[in-house]
């Protein structure tokens, strides 16, 4: 792992579970302050060789009465620096203080009202004494007595405590969530504590962490030689080019084309890497291979399975005809490495079956170099914009790894994926024809398992149906669904069923995503 900010300049957070601890993360990053995520069980040694300035202890669905509810390590509160408890960390914090917390029967969920009480150093700037604001509670226990040294600074309708203060070891909690943006000034809540308490900066950038990771690259790789899977997508892509960077053509990039990619995509990774940035490239079409492993599965697992097997097996092969490498490169993202650490019981490990988060088959005899490991989405695409890549590749919608396999329920074929690749491109086309493209985080179409009569012209059909999805988001973490006019989808949905022949319907999916998700197929 890279050092990205001193430890005079990091924040800690400890995870107890929380579905928006993520949040917590990227709000802490966006006022320019370096933070990662750890479970709230994470080694006590670890934690002191981190060395953080801050550390903050996030919301969980456990209840700090039950004998058996999750504890934050005595070296939070041993380490001499500020600390910041969320909902659940507010109470594990108190409790483990000296404090009591009890369940109680008036629960908080959703919107809420604090008043403010006293002064505090959260609240510079933000709130003042006598003020009502808004903010986002998620509880069912609460505080009932507060420890030694703590004061009560504001208060809700079911939380006495609802902010509290130690401002002499700088220990403070809140029973609400900043992180949200539901809380309108959590943000500056967070802020205040990070750079006016823990008096950090705030000065991580991307060209910061640009240059420290090229630095860092050099130092681990030295004269090795490492090769990239390209998949494709913004994260590889970024990873191979910060690594091209910083060791030239040390590295030789590998781009297995499973023949699922959209439209247009294998040709415009190819034009990038050889003309562009002129890396070493090998481009082998596999998609004979892929299709034919594909036929007749139909279960959503097995095919991103069967994807993620071929695509190592294939990546070998190129591999060993180039002699092989001493680094494996790919573009492992911070969220991939927290949901696929099964930190709470939870499905990450499913979620993430066709990634190589957890490291590499033994056989392959390569270490990782993982440089985007430490980064969310929108943080890989503003490094992408500092290494000068083009827009129409950093700025590009997400795309999942197995590509279009599973945007198809069922058997995946040739016809089908001419199909859902014309539909697709019609969609993406009118999104960027009406200037909406960068208003939207993720947009696509899906080729459904079913099959529907219409009536065209004078006679009947009996075709595919299409549905269409595009969600907004900041961080891929959450979405709401994009509120199209009805005009708009009547447009496309028009043209698809005029130009792509198999299908007579269209459907517009207004599904949102869950948080504590990733990515969104």
């Amino acid at each position: 792992m890279s050092d990205p900010a001193p430890a005079t300049e990091r924040v800690l957070i400890l995870d107890f579970g929380s579905q928006v601890t993520q949040l917590i993360a990227r709000r802490v990053r966006e006022s320019g302050v370096y933070c990662e995520i750890w479970p709230y069980s994470a080694d006590p040694a670890r934690i002191r060789g981190f060395a953080p300035a801050a550390i903050i202890l996030s919301g969980g669905p456990a209840s700090v009465p039950d004998a058996d509810s999750p504890r934050a390590p005595a070296e939070v509160f041993e380490a001499g620096v500020p600390v910041l408890g969320i909902c659940y960390g507010q109470m594990t914090m108190c409790a483990q203080l000296g404090g009591s917390v009890a369940s109680s029967d008036h629960r908080e969920f959703g919107r809420a009202f604090v008043d403010v009480t006293a002064p505090c150093a959260l609240f510079r700037d933000v709130w003042s004494p006598g003020a009502r604001e808004q903010v986002w509670m998620s509880h069912g226990d609460r505080v009932t007595a507060l420890p030694p040294g703590f004061r009560a600074v504001a208060s809700s309708e079911g939380a006495p405590f609802a902010v509290i203060a130690d401002d002499h070891r700088r220990y403070y909690g809140l029973m609400f969530h900043p992180e949200v943006a539901h809380t309108p000034h959590g943000a500056q809540l967070l802020r205040n504590f990070t750079h006016a308490v823990a008096g950090i900066s705030g000065t991580w950038t991307m060209a910061g962490f640009r240059a420290a990771e090229i630095a860092r690259i050099r130092s681990e790789v030295e004269a090795g030689r490492v090769i990239c899977g390209l998949s494709g997508g913004v994260d590889s892509a970024v990873a191979a080019v910060l690594i091209h960077e910083a060791i030239g053509d040390q590295l030789t990039c590998i781009f297995v084309d499973h023949g699922l990619l959209r439209g247009g995509e294998a040709e415009q990774v190819v034009r990038t890497f050889r003309d562009r940035f002129n890396i070493r490239l090998v481009h082998r079409d596999a998609s004979d291979l892929f299709l034919g492993a594909l036929a007749g599965v139909t279960e959503p697992e097995v095919k991103r399975k069967t994807i993620g097997r071929l695509f190592i097996d294939v990546f070998e092969q190129e591999a060993e005809k180039l002699g092989g490498a001493d680094f494996l490169a790919q573009g492992t993202l911070y969220p991939d490495v927290i949901e696929s650490v099964p930190m709470h019981g939870g499905p990450s490990a499913v979620i993430k079956s066709h990634h190589n988060v957890g490291g590499l088959p033994e056989r392959m005899r390569m270490r990782l170099v993982e440089p985007l490991r430490e980064l969310f989405k929108d943080e890989v695409r503003a490094l992408g914009r500092t290494l000068g890549m083009p827009e129409s590749l950093v700025g590009r919608h997400p795309f999942p790894g197995p590509g279009l396999a599973i945007r198809i329920p069922g058997e995946v074929t040739r016809e089908k994926l001419g199909m859902l690749r014309h539909a697709d491109a019609i969609f993406l086309e009118e999104i960027g024809a009406a200037g909406l493209y960068d208003a939207i985080w993720q947009a696509f179409a899906v080729l459904l398992p079913v099959r529907t009569v219409g009536v065209m012209g004078d006679g009947r059909s009996y075709d595919h149906a299409c549905a269409l999805r595009a969600v907004t988001s900041t961080d891929g973490m959450t979405a709401d669904v994009y509120p199209f006019d009805m005009a708009f989808l009547g447009r496309v949905a028009n043209r698809i069923v005029n130009e792509v022949r198999g299908i007579n319907r269209v459907t517009y999916d207004v599904t949102s995503k869950p948080p504590g998700t990733i990515e969104w197929e």
